[in-house]
C-alpha cells in the first residue's frame, strides 16, 4: 500500500516532490500513526531552499510537527491502543545510555536523529513513531492545533526554561516567524511586556502577534528597550534565523541581562564579542523540548491558556504543498498546515 508523500529527494535548492511511499513497517516498540494534520516548519523551508545547516539522509519525508490517530500498535507496546489521539514528539532515534538521555535530556544526544531529516517525516498518510515520545490529546483540542505543539514546546524551551523571565520585565523577540510569535507569547504569558522585531516585509505577521499582547516594532528596537531607566532591556530571545541578530541582541540587553538564542543562522558572525563581557550578560542557548515540556505544553493548549489559532494561516491537502510552502516563505502566512488524509 503507498502513499503520497512530500520528499526532500537532494541537497539542491527546490528538490522536493510528491513521490508515491510505502506504508511504514513498524517495529515492536512502535506505533503506525495516522497522521490528521502536519505543520509546516521553518526547517522544511530551509531544506525546500537548500539553505539549511544539518545533515539530511536523502530521500527523506519531510515533516516533523504532526499528530494523529494511532493505527497499530507493536507487540511490545503498552498503555496504547488503536485509535488513540496522539502528538508525538521528534526525538525519533537516541541512544537511551548516552549520558544526556539518561540524565532526561536525549534532546542534546549527540546521536539524536529526527523525523524530517534523519528518518521519515509526517508529510504522508503514515508514519511509524516509537511509542515512548507519544503524548495523548484531550478530545477537545482540535488535532490542527495540536499539531503544533512541536512548534510551542521550542518557545516554551526557550522562554521558560532557558530564560529567567519575571513579571514586569521587559523582553525583547527579534524575528516574527512561527517560533519569534509564539516565544513572544510565552512570554506575555511570564508577566513580561513585550516587543517584538521584524523588517518592513514582516508587517502582516507583526501584526498577529498583536493578538497576544505584544509591541510590534519594524526596525529600531533600542528606543523601547532604553524607555524605562536607559539601561536597556532585561532579556532578549533571539529567534531570528541569521547570526547577525545577535549583534542587535547584545546593543538592546541591559547590564547583568540574559539572551536565549533559539533561532538557527549559518553564517559566521563578523561582530565583536566583548559587550557581552562588559555587560555580564548570560548568553544561552536553546534546542528542541523533551517529555515534561510536551505535558506541560498539551495542558496549555487544551485549556485554552495558549491559543494558536492567531498563526495557522491555511489547512491544504498534501498535493498542494507548494502552495502552502510558498505562502510561508513570502511570509504571508505565519504557519501553514497540511492534511494528508
Amino acid at each position: 500500500m503507498k502513499s503520497a508523500a512530500v520528499v526532500n529527494y537532494a541537497p539542491e535548492k527546490g528538490c522536493v516532490e510528491i513521490r508515491e511511499v510505502d506504508r511504514p513497517t513498524i517495529g515492536a516498540d512502535d506505533v503506525l500513526l495516522k497522521v490528521a494534520n502536519v505543520g509546516v516548519c521553518g526547517s522544511d523551508l530551509h531544506q525546500w531552499t537548500a539553505d539549511h545547516s544539518w545533515p539530511v539522509n536523502y530521500p527523506v519525508v519531510l515533516g516533523h510537527e504532526f499528530g494523529g490517530h494511532i493505527a497499530e500498535v507493536g507487540a511490545n507496546v503498552q498503555g496504547w491502543q488503536e485509535g488513540d489521539r496522539v502528538v508525538s514528539e521528534t526525538a525519533a532515534i537516541i541512544d537511551p545510555q548516552s549520558p544526556m538521555s539518561r540524565r532526561g535530556l536525549y534532546n542534546l544526544d549527540p546521536t539524536r536523529k529526527g523525523f524530517g531529516y534523519g528518518v521519515n517525516g509526517a508529510m504522508t498518510e503514515f508514519v511509524c513513531v516509537p511509542s515512548r515520545i507519544l503524548h495523548a490529546v484531550p478530545d477537545r483540542l482540535a488535532m490542527e492545533h495540536a499539531c503544533l505543539t512541536e512548534p510551542c514546546c521550542v518557545a516554551y524551551n526557550a522562554v521558560v526554561r532557558n530564560a529567567r523571565i519575571e513579571p514586569g520585565d521587559r523582553v525583547v523577540v527579534l524575528g516574527p516567524g512561527t517560533i519569534g510569535i509564539l516565544c513572544a507569547a510565552m512570554a506575555r504569558l511570564c508577566g513580561a511586556e513585550v516587543a517584538l522585531v521584524g523588517l518592513e516585509s514582516d508587517r502582516h505577521r507583526l501584526e498577529i502577534a498583536k493578538q497576544y499582547g505584544c509591541e510590534a516594532i519594524v526596525g529600531d528596537v533600542k528606543p523601547w528597550a532604553l524607555e524605562r531607566d536607559g539601561l536597556g532591556c532585561d532579556g532578549v530571545i533571539d529567534a531570528a534565523g541569521a547570526s547577525v541578530t545577535l549583534q542587535i541582541a547584545m546593543d538592546v540587553v541591559r547590564p547583568a541581562g540574559w539572551i536565549s538564542k533559539v533561532g538557527w543562522g549559518p553564517q559566521p558572525l563578523g561582530f565583536n564579542l566583548d559587550p557581552l563581557v562588559q555587560k555580564n550578560v548570560k548568553l544561552q542557548g536553546s534546542f528542541s523540548h523533551n517529555w515534561p515540556i510536551w505535558e506541560r505544553v498539551i495542558a496549555m493548549l487544551s485549556s485554552g491558556q495558549l491559543d494558536v489559532q492567531p498563526i495557522i494561516g491555511g489547512v491544504w491537502p498534501i498535493a498542494e504543498w507548494h502552495t502552502a510552502f510558498e505562502k510561508m516563505h513570502r511570509g504571508e502566512v505565519v504557519k501553514s498546515v497540511l492534511k494528508p488524509s
